[in-house]
């Protein structure tokens, strides 16, 4: 199967780059290559780009996409969250930009046996990078209650997770949940018929939660920001795609505190608490999809663009 993703606000998050042709930029969530492929194309002989992804489907599929700039882009299979090892490994102390697009890409969740998707049944995977031990199927059938009932609360954002939790627990005392279609029939027997009926697919919401903790999403995500900025030179630039809120606010209020670090009471006269500033937020509010790319792509419909510049005062 080919990998087919179309990269959401491309020529928004290209554009907020502010690309120099000689620059060396960095790609930490590569997938089908298509943000770098724009990135690549701005970029002189002497620029270069460091493509990072732990899927290897991605590595394979950017791999070709993007073998016609030849030696101006290395790929590195890895998570971001380990970009200062990437980045050390290959001698480069600093770089110029920094972007991530978040969340599926169309591949994995259109890819049956990936599990990442309530639409077929196959196994219970979800793993981004298939050499976690860990998958789904451990999630739903080993976590305790109250933790898968946290998990879907928080990450999936889900009114009705306590009921969910529950079910869970009850059927996996009769049969191992291995399949993505048991886990689904299991989720839609805890939420009320006059809902379902309404609202969107019932397993959206708890499928998000349990990839989000497999791969620890958000963890990751917390724990690079202030990493990433520091990597940045002057002026240069991190673009964050998120899909959904629990992203989106770590995001803001990770930029945020890098643009206002001072942790003084507000009455002191004068900062001494000697946190300096480390750039400024580009994007008051996030920049979302304009309504022709929601038309061509529906998947770009919850993403958020926000950027941060780096500013070495």
């Amino acid at each position: 199967m080919e990998f087919n993703h179309k990269s959401v606000l491309p020529e928004e998050t290209i554009d907020n780059m502010n690309i120099k042709p000689g620059g060396i930029y960095v790609d930490g969530t590569l997938g089908g290559g298509g943000h770098s492929y724009r990135i690549l194309k701005k970029l002189s002989g002497k620029g270069r780009l460091i493509g990072i992804d732990q899927d290897s489907d991605a590595i394979c599929a950017a791999t070709e996409r993007l073998k016609e700039f030849g030696d101006m882009v290395t790929i590195v299979r890895d998570n971001y969250h380990n970009i200062s090892n990437v980045l050390n490994s290959l001698g480069i102390n600093s770089v110029d930009g920094i972007l991530l697009d978040l969340g599926v890409s169309s591949f994995q969740l259109d890819t049956i046996g990936r599990g990442f998707s309530y639409k077929e049944d196959c196994p219970l995977d979800m793993r981004m990078d298939d050499r976690n031990e860990i998958t789904a199927e451990d999630i739903v059938n080993d976590y305790e209650e109250m933790e898968l009932y946290r998990i879907i609360k928080e990450y999936g954002e889900d009114k009705f997770a306590k009921n969910i939790a529950k079910h869970i627990v009850a059927a996996r005392k009769k049969q191992r949940i291995t399949s993505t279609g048991q886990l689904s029939d299991i989720i839609k027997s805890a939420i009320p018929m006059k809902v379902r009926a309404s609202g969107g697919h019932p397993a959206k919401k708890t499928f998000q939660a349990i990839r989000i903790e497999l791969n620890r999403e958000l963890d990751v995500l917390e724990d690079s920001i202030d990493t990433m900025i520091d990597l940045l030179n002057d002026r240069g630039r991190l673009c964050i795609i998120t899909f959904h809120s629990l992203e989106d606010r770590i995001v803001k209020n990770g930029f945020r505190k890098n643009e206002n670090p001072c942790i003084c009471p507000p009455d002191f006269p004068v900062c001494v608490c000697g946190k300096k500033a480390k750039g400024k937020v580009i994007t008051r509010k996030p920049i979302v999809p304009s309504e022709e790319e929601l038309e061509d792509n529906k998947r770009a419909k919850s993403s958020k663009l926000r950027v941060f510049e780096r500013i070495i005062y």
